[in-house]
């Protein structure tokens, strides 16, 4: 598909919009993912990661239809990795419509991320999935053999991607969380617990 830059924050792919996710996308991004990943989707090593936390700051998009529904997301989230607690980026979910797959929607989410990662100066971008998929991107596991995921995990689909040559170099140890938390007023906790 052809892609047109519309501004930093903005792409437009034929008539399909990619642009910064907005607080209302929530409701129609996790009934998205729900489709695009199934309910198994919350038990992964990843999602460990995320819970609780917001994505990196400028760094969760949304692709929409001419008509706005959501069809695509992307997000990544703030690390901490190993021992010497190097800041990097874990990718996830990439998620696009089913109706959609094979379309490109995949690889222009992908690479509006990776874009916006490198221009924000983030040094890395990890993530848990199919290693072919993410080589076309410059993914691979050549820089993780040292590094674990905070779960259980498929050591061959864990990957990354230097945004800054060598920044990975030398780091070992689990991925942490570092990202900002999710603030919940008292009202919202007391639902949740109800």
């Amino acid at each position: 598909m052809h892609v047109t830059a519309l501004s930093p924050s903005r792409e437009a792919i034929g008539s399909v919009t990619i642009a910064s996710e907005q607080p209302a996308d929530v409701v129609q991004r996790e009934a998205l993912l729900d489709r695009a990943m199934g309910p198994m989707r919350k038990r992964k090593s990843s999602e460990k990661l995320r819970r609780g936390r917001k994505p990196s700051e400028g760094l969760a998009f949304s692709a929409r239809d001419p008509e706005g529904r959501l069809i695509g997301t992307v997000r990544l989230w703030d690390v901490s990795v190993g021992d010497c607690r190097a800041p990097a980026l874990l990718l996830g979910p990439l998620a696009v419509d089913p109706a959609l797959k094979s379309a490109g929607l995949g690889t222009a989410l992908m690479n509006h991320a990776i874009a916006e990662a490198r221009r924000l100066g983030h040094g890395a971008i990890l993530l848990v999935g199919d290693a072919p998929y993410y080589a076309r991107f410059g993914f691979s596991a050549e820089k993780t053999d040292a590094l674990a995921m905070p779960g259980p995990y498929e050591k061959d689909r864990f990957l990354a991607l230097e945004l800054i040559e060598g920044w990975l170099d030398g780091t070992k140890g689990v991925l942490k969380a570092s990202g900002r938390k999710i603030v919940r007023s008292g009202a919202s906790r007391r639902a949740m617990a109800a």
